[in-house]
């Protein structure tokens, strides 16, 4: 989850650069979905290993 943030944020940094500012905003959103999602996920997995 975290290589599809990461990939994400990559897409979001060139369409700013080249001047697609929408594509450039709905790239950032989905990294910050992704991000999110794999922080939830970090978070239960952790949980679950301590019982």
């Amino acid at each position: 989850m975290l290589h599809y943030a990461l990939g994400f944020i990559v897409v979001a940094l060139v369409a700013a650069f080249l001047g697609f500012g929408s594509l450039s905003g709905m790239a950032a959103t989905i990294a910050k979905i992704c991000f999110i999602l794999f922080l939830v996920m970090a978070v239960i997995s952790f949980f679950k290993k301590a019982k």
